[in-house]
């Protein structure tokens, strides 16, 4: 009876977390404009794609747009085709967003940002019991599950990712339960147990799943292997290790070949991407420089925003100081908390899997800035392979300051974590990298002042990313000019690798040449020299501006 009592508070309390990480996901969750990679998502999911937009011609704001149009004659065969000729992703999450499509919109017209993100937001509700299920598991504490659960609801870096058209919050669901399957065969390696043929195959399935939702998935892979590694060097020395069919080493080698044979399809597809512009952002210059602590910075950083975070952006820098002041305070204080942990707990298996992975993570995170030409720590999104590992051991850290009847830290850090969730919601901490919003406003504050003259925007096209761009400034035009207004279009220069930055240049002035003056033409992002004063353009140096994601300039054309 009272373990029935126990259970029902937990699951009670548990819901609760539930409940307000829904909140959290759902509250403002258009107010932020796609950028980029969410078009991409959209475009792609739609089973549409990029190449219809025409290039190198003046094209209308509902052009530019088609390739948001629902068609219903579109099949899961054209988003998987126009995905892996266009684009550097597996297809899973994009057949299902396909499908949330089908299921929930039955009217023409553009799709619908809030539809599209809320499969994402489905994903990261879910990943509150999962986190639940795999805290209490690992550590064998319904209160670290429940000290789990509300980090995971309350994490600024989880809302973040919720509340993207993106298949991040698929791919942690699935890396926890790769986790619990690695924690399972650890357990059965110290008690030389074999692996039973039902885990090894849902082991299996869930990686190949994984991999085919995201790329790197293959790094959490990397880190459970490393992890493995760790246990099997323990054996070795041990002289315990062998390979018969009673030894657990025995279904593990054949899970990391089943792994790697469900995987294949899609390395191989990765490994076979030629050197796509799409990723070029990534690269940077040498590390072992004045760059050399940036990577250790910028990883730090990330992984305190999976559990803390307050107000950093759009506003007062004042209040920005301040903010980041209590965010190392507080940061000080559980690493200080979290080195008396490791001191006084101990050497439990689970607790040292989870520490294991963590560390090998990041480290793994950080080989790629110091030894290979790509530096992920460049992006917080591309942390999420460790992400639940994050939770998991500072969890596990407040679990043993609650059992020495220090609950104050407990309170603090989901506190904290509560107003950085809220932060992130009302876009006072990571705001979205391309900031269509504020262009479109100000394109329309500057139409205002001249109405006889048309819009054109103008952009330099290497990828589809440039196309998203476009469509991000076209679609807060359409969300937000609600007056009846001429709309801008636009011209898409499309340059590849090898063209001459005058060639850009000349079809430019060749374009404005068919169109009537005056005109305000806005060069956006465009990476070669405009050369308009020689078509008769003066620039206005009132709109000279650049934010995140974008760079523009207004010329008056007569």
């Amino acid at each position: 009876m009272i373990e029935q009592k126990k259970w029902r508070s937990h699951l009670a309390l548990l819901l609760i977390w539930v409940i307000l990480g829904t909140i959290l996901r759902f509250t403002n969750l258009t107010a932020k404009p796609p950028w980029a990679d969410e078009w991409a998502t959209l475009v792609f999911s739609l089973g549409n794609s990029f190449l219809t937009v025409p290039l190198e011609k003046v094209i209308s704001l509902d052009v530019l747009m088609q390739p948001l149009q629902l068609r219903e004659t579109i099949s899961i065969g054209d988003v998987i085709s126009n995905l892996l000729n266009e684009s550097t992703h597996p297809p899973v999450y994009f057949v299902l967003t396909h499908l949330w499509f089908k299921l929930f919109s039955n009217q023409d017209g553009l799709v619908a940002v809030g539809l599209a993100r809320s499969l994402s937001v489905l994903f990261g509700i879910i990943s509150i019991p999962a986190i639940f299920a795999l805290s209490s598991f690992i550590s064998a504490s319904l209160v670290c599950g429940q000290i789990a659960a509300a980090l995971m609801a309350f994490s600024p870096y989880g809302v973040y990712l919720s509340q993207e058209t993106r298949h991040y919050t698929l791919a942690i669901l699935l890396i926890m339960a790769s986790i619990a399957c690695l924690v399972i065969a650890i357990r059965c390696i110290q008690q030389r147990n074999r692996i039973t043929s039902k885990v090894m195959f849902l082991w299996i399935v869930i990686n190949s799943v994984g991999v085919a939702t995201h790329y790197f998935f293959v790094l959490a892979l990397v880190t459970e292997i490393l992890v493995l590694l760790s246990w099997f060097i323990k054996d070795i020395k041990s002289q315990v290790f062998s390979l018969q069919s009673s030894s657990p080493w025995r279904n593990i080698s054949l899970a990391i070949m089943g792994t790697f044979a469900g995987c294949s399809i899609w390395v191989w597809t990765w490994l076979n991407i030629p050197d796509n512009q799409l990723t070029d952002w990534t690269k940077h210059g040498n590390p072992w420089s004045s760059e050399f602590l940036e990577p250790i910075g910028r990883t730090i950083g990330w992984i305190t925003t999976m559990i803390l975070l307050l107000p950093i952006e759009g506003i007062p820098i004042w209040l920005t100081v301040v903010s980041v002041i209590i965010l190392l305070s507080a940061l000080i204080y559980l690493i200080v908390n979290a080195v008396e942990y490791l001191k006084n707990t101990p050497q439990y298996l689970d607790n040292e899997i989870i520490l294991k992975y963590f560390i090998f993570a990041t480290l793994l995170t950080l080989s790629f800035a110091y030894l290979g030409d790509r530096d992920l720590t460049l992006a917080a999104r591309f942390q999420f392979f460790y992400f639940p590992g994050a939770i998991i051991l500072v969890a596990a850290i407040l679990n043993y300051c609650w059992q020495q009847r220090n609950s104050s830290i407990v309170v603090m850090v989901i506190a904290i974590a509560f107003c950085g969730s809220l932060s992130v919601v009302n876009n006072y901490a990571y705001q979205k990298p391309d900031r269509a919003d504020i262009v479109a406003l100000v394109i329309r504050e500057a139409q205002q002042k001249n109405l006889d003259a048309p819009v054109l925007i103008a952009t330099v096209h290497k990828t589809h990313e440039q196309t998203g761009e476009m469509m991000g400034i076209a679609w807060e035009w359409l969300r937000k000019i609600k007056v009846e207004v001429i709309q801008p279009q636009f011209l898409l220069l499309h340059k590849k690798p090898d063209t001459p930055e005058q060639n850009i240049t000349n079809n430019f002035h060749q374009q404005l040449t068919q169109l009537p003056r005056p005109l305000d033409v806005w060069v956006v992002n465009f990476s070669a020299p405009t050369g308009l004063e020689s078509q008769n353009c003066v620039a206005d140096l009132a709109y000279k501006r650049r934010v995140s994601g974008y760079r523009y300039r207004l010329f008056h054309c007569r």
